[in-house]
């Protein structure tokens, strides 16, 4: 009688921005693993992954078995669903034959990451298939540590936005939060910096990109607009300070607290 093989495990691995010494413990005990299978993201066959190229300036020896996965960039649903499923097929081969499968995922993996695209894909074709995340440093809050700002004080509000969502988004937040945490800034870089200008913002910002990596750029205030005209990474994010927001009331404490009732007024 064949006995059932149990399927292995799919971990996505947070491994940190990009200085390889904000992965985790647990993210590094998993990396040691040999018998597992690495498994990392690249947007083509010509671009290096950016997750395994920290794994390998980590010192970390890859496994026997470790492939690069194709999520290319796009919006184009019916080229991307192609891509989903074949991920999911070459890493469910592995996952069948009881092997536990890395995915590497730089940043944190349950933050704008491919993992959880990944996760549900294969959930759905095999219900009840497990599933790891181990929690990692996010490029936002790595950025205000190398630039020694907080991202958040006291009541501070925090909006995370991906810059695709347009300049005109940005307007409608503005008037509700301290901090805006603008992600994947490329395609509009330039009409953000116009945007920080008008609206009296710039000295206020921060552009860092590729955060933690050797080729890591920051840029403060006034100094982004020599970035006017150049290229940018896809890996880059604006931080912008909101000093003069207008605040409502705010609720002190946990709970409101109930006046005690008077004596007089209890019924015996």
């Amino acid at each position: 009688m064949t006995v059932p093989v149990t399927p292995g495990t799919l971990i996505g691995v947070s491994l940190g921005p990009g200085d390889p010494e904000l992965i985790t413990r647990a993210a590094w005990a998993q990396l040691q693993r040999q018998e597992a299978v690495w498994v990392y993201p690249a947007r083509s066959t010509k671009t290096p992954s950016y997750a395994f190229d920290i794994a390998q300036r980590a010192g970390l020896t890859p496994p026997a078995e470790h492939q690069a996965l194709l999520f290319p960039m796009t919006h184009d649903a019916e080229k991307l669903l192609r891509h989903w499923q074949r991920a999911a097929e070459t890493v469910l081969t592995w996952l069948q034959a009881g092997r536990d499968v890395l995915f590497l995922v730089e940043g944190d993996a349950s933050t704008y990451a491919t993992f959880g695209h990944l996760a549900r894909t294969l959930q759905a074709q095999v219900p009840g298939l497990p599933v790891r995340t181990l929690a990692g440093v996010n490029a936002f809050t790595a950025a205000c540590a190398r630039l020694g700002r907080p991202l958040a004080e006291q009541d501070d509000t925090v909006a995370i936005v991906p810059a695709a969502y347009g300049v005109a988004a940005l307007d409608r937040l503005l008037p509700e939060f301290d901090t805006l945490v603008l992600l994947k800034v490329k395609p509009l870089i330039e009409p953000i910096f116009d945007w920080l200008i008008a609206r009296g913002l710039l000295e206020g910002a921060d552009f860092i990109e590729r955060c933690g990596a050797p080729d890591e750029r920051v840029y403060r205030g006034a100094e982004m607009l020599a970035l006017r005209g150049q290229p940018v990474s896809y890996l880059s994010l604006l931080l912008v300070r909101h000093g003069q927001r207008l605040r409502g009331e705010r609720i002190r404490g946990c709970l409101k607290k109930t006046p005690p009732i008077p004596n007089a007024l209890i019924t015996p």
